[in-house]
Order: structure tokens, then sequence, then C-alpha cells
């Protein structure tokens, strides 16, 4: 019975091991850059600023405005939406590299037999080999260990990028979802208005035939008619491609989703009274300009290890004779042993521009780092603003309709008492239409504003977050 050692590089892998343990990382250790920010929004006092932090729970942000129509439209998104699966694959095939790349640390083993025939005029040969091959790039510098690092931080910033699309989808659907449901009860308004306009239009075409009214009082009332008509016909187009968009972000096909009519039954959720720190780290853009620091910083250091020589271990051994039924024998055994160091001795600055290339690129990521959030900070106070004094136009507005409406009653007994003409109350009607819709238009702002608000915030606010 004929034992096999091991291959000689096996026995050497305790002590290429311990080379690496002692090895040296080239190239600078991660910090993330420092910004100086805030202790609070201009448009909100008391709220405070910190870090990113995407891998904080979101959970299901869209739960404050008790819709249970919206509920159920948006959990479709993460299962369906196409451009979601998309960057999910990115973000698998991400892990898969750093994967890849983490299995370069360690040696490579392969085993191949073979039988070959050659052969001259005069003479024929038969060569049987049974051979196992190992080879290891040890890694004196780190050059393989900041490939990992730069691979998994891309891995991570394509985590925060799948979230950042997931959000971008969830937040489109819910702006669509809340303009459609106000323009539904901007056409139901048109209808009402289109119904009264029309009875209206009787009572005036009958004191025309009686002589009592003139023709251009008719003409006025069957403008004002048309008038309506026109505008909610316009809706209706604009509420189909609210429809078909909302039907591509759930992952369906136009034809085959609708959502009938109903009323905004959903609640405006108040703006917390302080912003608490969590929130502002949950924003996935912000991380996924973090990470890219991060792989940018490591990069640096796999351009500086093409300064210093690679050293691999490579071996092999097996067997080789002429005839195959004594192929596993002493006498037929061969091996080999052969370590490698390689390196550069001249290449006219290139390792060098290498460098200084990675370096300018980590300073251009952390330059879009502190953008990024310069840019978050700036969409939370906008919206904050915009919400902020869109409560108090809304609640002009709603004044202003009330008012409206008031002098179109008022303007219409008139004119049943015989005391104005029509164009008084075709005047007064058109103006009360107008409020009220103007009304309903502020509405449907305050609602995507307030959904704009939450995905600034990273994501949403709960109660447990509050501080």
């Amino acid at each position: 019975m004929i034992t096999i050692s091991r291959p000689p590089v096996l026995k050497l892998m305790p002590l290429a091991l311990a080379l690496i343990l002692a090895g040296c990382m080239v190239g600078p250790d991660y910090r993330r850059p420092a910004m100086t920010v805030p202790l609070e929004y201009k448009q909100a006092k008391g709220w405070t600023q910190a870090a990113p932090r995407d891998q904080a729970a979101k959970g299901e942000w869209w739960a404050v405005y008790r819709d249970p129509t919206l509920s159920g439209l948006l959990s479709q998104v993460r299962i369906s939406n196409q451009n979601v699966a998309q960057y999910e694959a990115l973000y698998r095939q991400a892990r898969a590299l750093t994967a890849g790349s983490r299995a370069n640390l360690y040696p490579t083993v392969s085993a191949d037999a073979g039988t070959t025939r050659s052969g001259t005029q005069t003479s024929t040969t038969t060569a049987h080999t049974a051979q196992v091959s190992a080879g290891w790039e040890l890694d004196l510098w780190g050059k393989l260990r900041r490939t990992v690092e730069e691979n998994q931080a891309n891995a991570q910033a394509s985590a925060a990028e799948l979230a950042n699309i997931t959000l971008s989808a969830q937040s489109e659907l819910a702006q669509d979802y809340f303009q459609l449901r106000v323009m539904d009860e901007q056409i139901a308004l048109y209808q009402e208005s289109v119904e009264a306009y029309q009875r209206y239009l009787s009572i005036i075409d009958n004191k025309y035939r009686a002589g009592s009214e003139s023709r251009g009082t008719l003409a006025q009332a069957q403008t004002q008619l048309e008038s309506a008509r026109a505008s909610a016909l316009d809706l209706q187009w604009q509420r189909a491609q609210l429809e078909h968009a909302i039907a591509v972000l759930i992952g369906r096909s136009p034809a085959q989703f609708s959502l009938p009519a109903a009323r905004l039954t959903a609640s405006l959720p108040a703006i917390p009274a302080a912003l608490p720190s969590q929130l502002l780290q949950r924003r996935p853009d912000i991380a996924y300009a973090e990470r890219g620091v991060a792989a940018a910083n490591a990069a640096v250091g796999v351009a500086q290890a093409a300064y210093y020589p690679d050293l691999t271990l490579s071996a092999s051994g097996g067997f080789q004779s002429s005839t195959l039924h004594n192929l596993i024998s002493l006498p037929n055994r061969v091996w080999s042993l052969g370590p490698e160091l390689s390196g550069t001795l001249l290449d006219f600055g290139a390792t060098k521009a290498s460098v200084e290339q990675a370096r300018a690129a980590y300073d251009a990521s952390v330059a879009s780092y502190r953008q990024s959030v310069l840019s978050a900070f700036e969409e939370v106070e906008n919206y904050l603003v915009e919400l902020s004094t869109l409560e108090a136009e809304t609640a002009a507005q709603q004044r202003a309709a009330e008012s409206a409406q008031e002098s179109a009653r008022v303007t219409l007994n008139q004119y049943r008492a015989g005391m104005i003409d029509y164009l008084d109350v075709a005047t007064t009607q058109n103006t009360s239409l107008s409020q009220r819709q103007n009304l309903l238009s502020l509405r449907s702002t305050q609602w995507v504003a307030s959904v704009q608000l939450i995905v600034a915030l990273g994501g949403g606010w709960h109660d447990e977050d509050r501080r």
C-alpha cells in the first residue's frame, strides 16, 4: 500500500499564515470624513442631526397614514417592482464579488489526470499522469485584504443603493396615490357642479322660452356648464396616467390594474416636535456615499501595494508512468516546489500615477459624501418650511372657500328673488368652484410634501424613536 504525503505547499501553510499575520497593511486605514453640522434645523427648533446609519430598521413608514389601500400597494413594491429587482440582483452580484476576493486570501488547489500518446516514425510512447498542484499568493503587504475591504464597502454601498431605490419607488407611489385620491375629489366636485349648473340652465331655459330671460343669460349658463364639463374631462386623463404609474411601480401592466375612485380617508401625520438623530442616519443615499468613501480609501491601499513585490508559493505532486497499472507507486512519484517573487523594477511612473489616481478618486468621493449630507439637510429644511407654510395657507384657503360658497348661495337666492342678474350668480359660483378646487390642490400638495419629508428623514418616524 502506497502512502501519499501532503504536497510541500501544505506543509508551509502554517509558516505562510504567520507571515501574513505579521505582514503590514499598506495604505491608509479608513476614517469617516468629518462633517460640521448644525445641532438643530433652522425650520424646526430642537431637531438634532446625526451621522448616517442605513442599517436601522425603517419598518412600514407608510403606516402613519392609516390607509389600507395605500399599505397594500406599497407592500408590493419590494416584491414586484422591476427597478428594485434589478438593484437587488446587483447587490447579490456585489456580495459574490466580495466572496470571490476573500477566497483569494487562501491557497488554490487543483487536480488533473490524463494520458498522452505521442510518437515518431519509428516509435510510440504513452505517458499517464495524475497530479495535484497548489498555489498561494501571500498577502504580505495587504493588497488582497485591501481588495476585500474595497469590495465589501462596494457591496454595502450596493445594499444602500437598493434601499434607496426601494424607498424612492415607495415614495413615488405614495405621492401618486395621494394625488390620485385628491383628483377623485376634484372630479367629484366638478361633477357636483355640472349637475347644479345643469339645473340652473334648465331654469334659465324655461325663463328664456317664457320671454323673461335674455339670450345672453342663457348663453352664460351654457358656457358655465360646458366649462365645468371640460375641466372634469381634463382631470380624467391625468387621473388615468397616475393610475398607470402606480401599476408600473407595483410591477403590473396598466391594462391589468385599476384603482376605483374613492374619497381620501387617510390621516395626515403631524410633524414630530423633535427629530431624533437616528432618523437622519437612516438615509440610504448618505450611506451609499459614505460606503463609496470607504471603498475609495481601500483602493488607495491596493494601488500602493503595487510598489512592493508579490510572493507566490506554488507546488505540485503526483505520479507519472508509461504504464497505467503501476502508475501510483513510489518510483513514479514526481513533485515540484517553486516560490516566486515578482515585482516591477521600472515602470516610468505608472504605479505612482495609479496611486495619485486612487487618491484623487478618494477626494472626489469625500466631496460627494459631504454634498449628500448637505443636500439631505437642505431637503429636510425645505419640506419642513413647506409643510409649516402649507398648514397656515390651507387654513386660509379653507376660510376663503367657505366664504365663496356663502357668497354663491346668497347671490343665487337674490337671483331667484329677481334682485340681480344671473351674470352675478355665475361669477360667484365660478369663484366658489375655483376656491374649492384651490383648496383641494393645496391639500394634494400637503400630502405630497408629507411623504417627501418622511423620505427626507430616511423612511419615517415612530414614537419609540423620539427623544
